[in-house]
């Protein structure tokens, strides 16, 4: 904001065109991943990202750094459903658990580490070496899978139906849109109502499922919808969709109240948060084990049960909160989603054919997106209303800002009462 003479609202879309993004090519990878091999998706997708980081290295602008971003996220994009197909593909059933879980600390530990990395790099360095600390890695990552990496899977015909195409743009990229501009409306920032891409996106949505439903029979849709029918697939990822929602309204608050109401550094926020990303890691190696012993339910309903419980927790932080107990908080937080998303996501995908691995995990990763935006703007619209309903109420922009956290991280507990009811149901499943 400060080198290129930008506002928050206009920075903001660092992160928003990264999520649209990943948002819009997602639902696409079920047919990408059918269509070519794994070699072929895994070099395009390292490809996409390696280019887009060099480019944000060098960018002479935000136009451009913008750009490389998207870039990266379309890598990610291809990335993600990739490993996830993969491991479904080649691991055997009774070792899915642990390497679902070795995702997991990928996944935890990752977003855990990287607001403190980044912390002590801006102290010391510009912003351009955010990026360019990754590059290097992803190219040596780049080469050595060229020796090593084989194809588990084989290309096989596949129909690129480009109305789909253009529907899950409109849908998916709309809804993310809409979800994203909602705090920003609340603020007076956005350029245009939520309501206009929100509506657009909704109905461009439920067009393309009419399309896919239909396509589907002639095994041409681009994203196969069949995997909804099994049970075992449905609601562990309804309650993935659920944890994620308020997973990921809680830690877009939960800096902010670090920040502005406790008056920690970013560099502090970050090593706030960064035990509980590494309890989270360290956890799914252990719960995938325990998976593959044990299956789902055993772990699953303590996990959302504590997970309640922490959640409801932060609705009681305050200014004079110790850094230490919201510390503690986080960690069991992160120590009982390990319980709960590793167990889920393994054992939806693993209640499906083989056949419908790949479009199963783009509809996992594409949930988790819409879930992730959904959450976000939730909670920082109730933020604002609370924070907004306080000042008026009388009290001082502080003491405003303090109920508004309260009000709007008590969300997350709502939420979470949803999961811990529909945990008592779900099980490992029976095929493979």
């Amino acid at each position: 904001m400060q080198e290129m003479n930008i506002t928050a609202a206009t920075a903001q879309w660092l992160t928003t065109a990264y999520m649209l993004t990943m948002s819009v090519v997602i639902p696409m990878t079920g047919s990408v991943l059918d269509r070519f091999s794994t070699r072929t998706v895994f070099f395009t997708a390292m490809t996409l990202f390696i280019s887009g980081t060099v480019l944000a290295i060098v960018a002479p602008s935000f136009a451009v750094l913008l750009c490389a971003r998207v870039i990266q996220a379309g890598g990610s994009a291809l990335m993600i459903p990739l490993l996830m197909t993969t491991v479904m593909t080649f691991i055997p059933v009774t070792k899915r658990g642990q390497m679902m879980g070795w995702i997991s600390v990928v996944i935890s530990v990752a977003p855990a580490i990287g607001p403190t990395i980044s912390g002590l790099v801006l102290e010391l360095l510009s912003w351009r070496w955010l990026f360019a600390i990754m590059a290097p890695v992803a190219v040596v990552t780049t080469i050595i899978a060229f020796f090593s990496l084989s194809n588990v899977s084989q290309a096989r015909p596949a129909h690129f139906d480009m109305p789909s195409i253009m529907l899950s743009v409109l849908g998916f990229g709309g809804i993310v849109f809409g979800l994203s501009s909602i705090g920003e409306s609340s603020e007076g920032d956005a350029p245009i109502s939520p309501l206009v891409p929100l509506v657009i996106g909704a109905v461009a949505l439920v067009m393309f499922v009419l399309r896919q439903l239909h396509l589907q029979r002639t095994d041409q849709a681009l994203l196969d919808l069949r995997p909804f029918r099994h049970r075992g697939f449905a609601m562990p990822l309804v309650m993935v969709a659920i944890t994620m929602s308020a997973l990921f309204g809680t830690l877009i608050l939960l800096p902010l109240f670090l920040q502005s109401v406790r008056g920690l550094s970013t560099l502090e926020t970050g090593l706030v948060l960064l035990p509980g990303g590494v309890a989270q890691g360290a956890a799914s190696l252990i719960v995938g084990r325990l998976y593959d012993r044990y299956g789902a339910r055993p772990l699953v309903i303590p996990g959302t049960l504590v997970m309640l419980a922490s959640l409801g927790s932060f609705a009681f932080l305050g200014r004079h909160t110790t850094v230490w107990l919201v510390v503690l908080f986080y960690a069991v937080l992160s120590l009982a989603l390990a319980f709960v998303t590793t167990p889920l996501l393994t054992s939806s995908l693993g209640s499906l054919p083989s056949r419908l691995y790949s479009h199963g995990s783009a509809i996992a990763n594409t949930v988790q997106q819409l879930a992730g935006a959904a959450g976000t703007a939730l909670f920082v619209t109730a933020l604002s209303l609370s924070s907004a309903a306080a000042r008026a109420g009388g009290l001082a922009p502080m003491a405003a800002q303090e109920a508004g956290m309260r009000g709007a991280l008590s969300l997350g507990a709502v939420l979470a009462i949803v999961p811990a009811i529909m945990s008592f149901f779900v099980d490992r499943p029976s095929s493979s």
